[in-house]
């Protein structure tokens, strides 16, 4: 079996090629796995900690809103300690602040470890794409992307059924123990397991974290992918987060592990990046979005009737259509930033800081809406998200058919 050179990246098939995929596809999945293991457990946190039901979604927006902070912070670590270390850190980090949040006294001291664990949460996926893309061969870049995006698809639904049954066996503290020694497991495989980067180190600098990154912005195509990356964000999470606390209320009124189920709508979503791939070679990119998006649309639509099959259908569809969208335009930011000379790292970093804005924001409204205004209330704040997604997918085809 012939083996690429180094400097062409691995091979598809290649040894080297399975264990990279393999090892930041497993690193996905711990990374995902703790940023949404609270999203099911909300309403058990307002019994645990004795806070009102729209409050709890600080638990997830106290984690992304900080990882914008540790998006900030990546790309100028990466370049000055290298993108193993960063990606390694990122696990081991987040895995032992995890893990700590299973003693935490009260919900406060909760909040602040799981904002310490965003910071460092970060760390993996703003490199991930920009690592892959040094250490695969060209022709392979949209397959490998694809894989990592399914790897954090997996974390996404280990996170979101993984606590039904575990906090059944031992409450909400060992889901967030187990999965806190997974992340420090695959971590240390990270950095004995692939291959160094040859990134060229530069110094840290302040001042390069605070205008470095947002200065890609003057590239308005990659300001409109960043647009997308809200948008969609925004939906997804307001949703899912939402929809946690109606299935505890009449006429539902599930205990937290009945309501998992709802959750096993969430593999959908794995299916979606090879699709997506196939769709965006197909179509182009800006129709692949627009029809993910148009799909969350419809998935959202149908989760309107007080039906556990309809919402399971709805969930189901929008999942699917997130990751479709999210998958074509995750790629779309560092590609685009490649072809125009840009850092590809702060690129994928732009993208996050904006994608985990819109899941900060939607998160946070999305339970305060759901208390104030029921589910019809949260159907019309991701109808804003979603016009506002559409509206940036049909100014980048404009661009695209103007090339």
């Amino acid at each position: 079996m012939s083996v690429s050179r180094p400097e062409e990246g691995f091979a598809a098939g290649s040894s080297g090629y399975r264990r990279v995929l393999a090892v930041l596809a497993l690193g996905g999945l711990a990374n995902f796995a703790l940023i949404y293991f609270v999203q099911p457990l909300l309403p058990e946190f307002a019994r645990v900690f004795g806070i009102e039901e729209g409050a709890t979604g600080a638990a997830l927006s106290a984690t992304t809103l900080a990882m914008i902070l540790g998006l900030l912070m990546a790309g100028p670590l990466a370049d000055h300690l290298g993108r193993i270390w960063v990606m390694a850190g990122s696990l081991i980090l987040s895995g032992a602040l995890s893990a700590l949040c299973a003693v935490a006294p009260s919900w406060e001291v909760f909040l602040i470890l799981r904002a310490a664990a965003g910071i460092a949460l970060a760390g993996l996926p703003a490199i991930a794409l920009a690592y892959l893309r040094e250490k695969v061969a060209a022709s392979a870049h949209a397959k490998a992307n694809a894989i990592y995006i399914m790897g954090t698809g997996l974390g996404g639904a280990a996170g979101r059924l993984l606590p039904g049954p575990l906090s059944g066996l031992g409450g909400w503290q060992l889901v967030s123990l187990v999965l806190g020694v997974f992340s420090v497991l695959v971590g240390v495989a990270v950095v004995v397991l692939l291959p160094g980067d040859r990134h060229t180190r530069f110094p840290f600098s302040v001042l390069d974290i605070a205008t470095g990154t947002f200065s890609l912005l003057r590239s308005g195509r990659i300001a409109l992918v960043c647009g997308l990356g809200f948008s969609s964000m925004a939906v997804f999470v307001g949703v899912y987060n939402a929809v946690s606390l109606r299935l505890e209320t009449e006429p539902f009124a599930m205990t937290p592990e009945q309501a998992a189920v709802l959750y096993l709508a969430y593999p959908a979503g794995l299916l979606a990046p090879a699709f997506s791939r196939r769709l965006a070679e197909r179509t182009g990119r800006p129709v692949a979005v627009m029809l993910g998006i148009a799909g969350m649309a419809v998935g959202a639509a149908l989760t309107t009737p007080d039906a556990v099959l309809s919402i399971l259908l709805g969930l189901g569809l929008l999942t699917f259509a997130f990751f479709t969208a999210h998958s074509v335009a995750s790629g779309w930011s560092v590609d685009g930033a490649h072809r125009a000379g840009l850092d590809t790292a702060r690129a994928s970093s732009l993208y996050l800081i904006f994608y985990y804005a819109g899941s900060s924001v939607s998160g946070t409204l999305s339970t305060h809406i759901w208390s104030a205004a029921g589910w019809f209330g949260v159907l019309g704040m991701m109808g804003v998200w979603i016009v506002l997604g559409l509206a940036c997918a049909l100014v980048l085809a404009r661009q695209e058919r103007s090339r």
